[in-house]
């Protein structure tokens, strides 16, 4: 849980200022669950500079409850809550300063969410807040303003959560929170997880992420996981402190989050997931006439494969179906074996290319456009599908036929925008597995948005 908040003060020297507003949202990863706002008497002069800069006056404060009078209230909202705010050190200062005034000893971890950014969105020209939230497309309303500053650092931590793939700040918030040092009861658990898609986290009791999976619906493959009575679910039955999740929208990005993140992270029971996802793929070849062949083979790293498949039924039923669209060779694509012609050029469905009747130009033009299809080798584009809420969408970049990462936009310029597009992007791994998912789910999902970009 994560008390996300932003202080304006009176300014002045060192130690001595006074709050004049404070917001704070109670955020448990995925929605705002609490929230506090107040504007707060600092029974102190306000440095003008300040007041220009944020617009708060001593007449404004003068029926402002007095920072005692809150004390209670943002004890309450952050307990068992890391702080996080943009520039932490400066707002977790002011609080823990006016808690002493008071006598009392305020004590909770923090977050930066300047440090996290540096880390997980380099290279960006400023990490002021209202520079960083514009370059990445965030909405910022009454900026230097409490409320409007603490609502923009909620959309930046959601979208840092997001991007961190070996989910560090996870980890460290379940182990502030003391409602995990207990072993809670499995049924409690589930109780608490939401009937949506995303990929799902059980930790033990030191935070550690023991088992990654993915789901359409996470609470019901939960339930599956506790009450299921094999050697592998009991282990992890056994050693469940709590499941996190990260809501995605779909399950195309479900399938990639699930795939990276098992590689970085490495859970114990997630072994044999490691492995590679796909075990046979369609390779083209030409003969000595001049023909591309197609066949389906077994997976092997070391030649270029036009797509790939987790089986091979899966494999036939894709060229079955591919022969069937572009009117191509049953024999040319090793669905029909003979030395005569093919099947389908006796019921008039093949223009002859088995028995050469057909040009080999004519016939390669076919096969290329199945390539070209099935393929986005050099190709700059972005697939658009359902994101977590409804006014967001979610995007896949490729760039020149390499897979970057994924992102969430509210914003239609955000997808044709590059720059902004590239900054909001979770990077991740480009290899075959990654391939092979967004190509499976490109094939099944025929519907989808698909925005073809400028090559620059």
């Amino acid at each position: 849980m994560y008390a996300i908040l932003d202080i304006e003060t009176t300014g002045g020297k060192y130690n001595e200022e006074g709050i004049t507003e404070i917001a704070i949202y109670k955020f448990d990863g995925h929605q705002v669950v609490d929230q506090f706002i107040s504007l707060v008497n600092p029974e102190r002069e306000i440095q003008p500079f300040v007041v220009n800069l944020t617009g708060i006056n001593s007449n404004m404060l003068k029926n402002a409850p007095k920072f005692y009078e809150v004390a209670k209230r943002i004890i309450e909202i952050t307990e068992d809550c890391v702080i996080v705010a943009h520039n932490s050190e400066f707002d977790y200062r002011i609080l823990r300063t006016e808690f002493k005034r008071l006598g009392f000893p305020f004590k909770r971890k923090t977050l930066c969410t300047v440090s996290l950014s540096k880390t997980l969105i380099p290279d960006q020209a400023s990490y002021s807040l209202g520079k960083l939230t514009r370059a990445l497309g965030i909405p910022v309303s009454d900026r230097h303003r409490a409320n409007g500053d603490a609502i923009a650092t909620v959309k930046l931590f959601k979208m840092l959560l997001a991007k961190d793939v070996k989910k560090v700040i996870v980890k460290d918030a379940i182990v502030v929170e003391p409602t995990f040092k207990m072993e809670p009861s499995l049924k409690q658990i589930i109780n608490n997880l939401p009937h949506i898609t995303g990929v799902y986290y059980i930790h033990n009791e030191h935070g550690e992420i023991i088992y990654i999976g993915k789901s359409k619906n996470i609470k019901n493959r939960l339930s599956q996981h506790f009450t299921n009575t094999n050697s592998k679910s009991k282990k992890i039955q056994l050693q469940t402190a709590a499941v996190t999740y990260d809501s995605t929208g779909n399950e195309l990005i479900a399938l990639l989050k699930e795939s990276e993140e098992i590689k970085s992270n490495k859970p114990i029971f997630n072994r044999a997931l490691r492995r590679t996802i796909f075990t046979h793929a369609l390779y083209s070849f030409v003969d000595n006439d001049g023909y591309i062949n197609l066949k389906i083979d077994k997976a092997d790293g070391r030649r270029k494969a036009i797509t790939t498949f987790s089986t091979r039924n899966s494999a036939k039923q894709f060229l079955f179906n591919a022969v069937e669209e572009f009117n191509l060779c049953q024999k040319l694509s090793g669905l029909y074996p003979t030395k005569s012609s093919c099947f389908n050029y006796t019921i008039k469905q093949c223009q002859g290319a088995c028995i050469k009747e057909e040009a080999s130009d004519t016939y390669n033009e076919r096969v290329n456009k199945l390539i070209e299809k099935h393929s986005y080798k050099n190709i700059n584009m972005v697939i658009v599908d359902k994101g977590r809420e409804v006014s967001e969408r979610s995007v896949i970049l490729i760039k020149n036929g390499v897979f970057v990462g994924y992102g969430y936009v509210n914003l239609n310029y955000q997808i044709t925008n590059i720059n902004v597009l590239e900054s909001v992007i979770t990077p991740m791994e480009n290899n075959r597995d990654t391939q092979h998912i967004i190509q499976n789910y490109l094939r099944r999902n025929k519907n989808l948005k698909i925005i073809l970009l400028d090559s620059k």
